[in-house]
């Protein structure tokens, strides 16, 4: 069987989300895969060396003149044909409309289809152009693709409820987490990293950025109001954040002032992420939707006591007592699991021991498992079908 993955942005430096998720997919299908053959589609960027070499693997650079929708509407599909790929795997949630290779698609959540408007105010008009894509082209590939992936069963809930499928095409595959997301000790590697990025001595880690759903907002106004009760005693460290949208926002909620208590670190690869989180107090992830949450279970990885949210999938993930659930609505109930976290020393503990026995359960060893089992399901069905 030959295997075509979508991996377009797998060559940019700066690698978010989804593009994590393609390449840890593709890095263990190298590993537990030696037989079938694959074809990994990428628009060329600088970071050209992240995918191993393997010999039953092979990288093919498309590019467009008409940016992303010409890629993955003209030339990845023409492009699977040309190689004889017998099945697309489109990672990214969305693919072409018109394509001969049947398509399996990861659809990692539809937050854009469930949205009342995509011209709300929050959100750069980058967003909301990429959401009106999606909403324009998923609901057609959707109902074309052989086979349907998401990351929770939360999501798959509300995917199987937007689309009404009526067969077994709908699967849930958890994610999981890279290992070399662990409790950083080494001394030297720690004093690297700090120096580096010339980290505070006291600090929470904040994983947000200018996506509304990630609720940068309400975490301002919940540190603004713990810094109230423990003043100037911890700072908040965030990374690839605008400043001057974080000036505005602080503005916006009247703490403009909390500027000097917020440490920006500008892009981190993510092999560095680890010796960062290890030296954080709490890790903060009040996310308002999510269709996994994968940095849960990556500060639960490193050995840090996780606040996080009691919406979408985020208790799926974080588990039973292994992490303090708020309302992220409510700027208040984050402040009082901060606090609660900075005087409760034993539960800090707690969470964090239970933490790393809860990211244990999540490996990307068995994601690829089960996403090759299902390349091979459709194979199977539509040699069947041809018979």
């Amino acid at each position: 069987m030959k295997i075509g993955i979508e991996g377009q942005r797998l060559f940019r430096k700066k690698k978010h989300g989804m593009d994590m998720v393609a390449l840890e997919l593709i890095k263990n299908l190298q590993s537990i895969d030696k037989t079938n053959e694959y074809v990994i589609f990428v628009k060329p960027d600088e970071d050209n060396t992240c995918i191993p070499d393997a010999p039953n693997f092979k990288i093919v650079e498309l590019t467009s003149k008409f940016g992303y929708p010409g890629w993955e509407q003209w030339e990845l599909p023409r492009a699977a044909y040309h190689e004889d790929c017998d099945v697309l795997h489109c990672t990214s949630n969305t693919g072409p409309l018109f394509c001969k290779v049947p398509l399996v698609t990861t659809l990692h959540d539809i937050i854009y289809l469930e949205s009342i408007s995509i011209f709300k105010k929050d959100g750069t008009w980058y967003q909301k152009l990429g959401n009106m894509y999606r909403r324009y082209f998923v609901p057609p590939v959707i109902k074309k693709s052989k086979k349907v992936i998401t990351v929770s069963n939360y999501e798959k809930h509300r995917i199987n409820k937007y689309f009404g499928f009526k067969d077994d095409r709908l699967h849930a595959i958890y994610n999981g987490v890279g290992e070399h997301f662990k409790k950083v000790t080494d001394s030297k590697v720690l004093s690297t990293i700090t120096t580096k990025f010339n980290l505070p001595e006291k600090f929470f880690f904040f994983l947000g950025n200018t996506d509304p759903k990630k609720n940068t907002i309400g975490a301002l106004r919940a540190f603004a109001d713990f810094n109230l009760e423990y003043p100037n005693q911890y700072q908040l460290v965030m990374l690839d954040y605008d400043e001057n949208e974080l000036q505005r926002i602080l503005g916006s909620i009247g703490h403009p002032e909390l500027r000097k208590q917020i440490h920006l670190l500008g892009y981190v690869p993510n092999e560095q992420l680890p010796a960062i989180i290890s030296q954080c107090t709490i890790f903060l992830y009040p996310s308002l939707r999510e269709s996994f949450g994968i940095p849960i279970l990556e500060g639960m990885a490193c050995g840090v006591p996780v606040i996080t949210s009691n919406t979408s999938s985020m208790p799926e993930v974080a588990g039973e007592g292994t992490a303090l659930i708020i309302d992220p609505f409510k700027p208040k109930e984050i402040s009082n699991a901060m606090q609660t976290l900075v005087e409760d020393q034993m539960l800090a503990k707690v969470l964090s021991e239970k933490g790393i026995s809860r990211a244990k359960d999540f490996s990307w060893k068995a994601m690829a498992e089960n996403v090759l089992a299902l390349y091979e399901d459709v194979y199977e069905e539509l040699n069947t079908a041809m018979v």
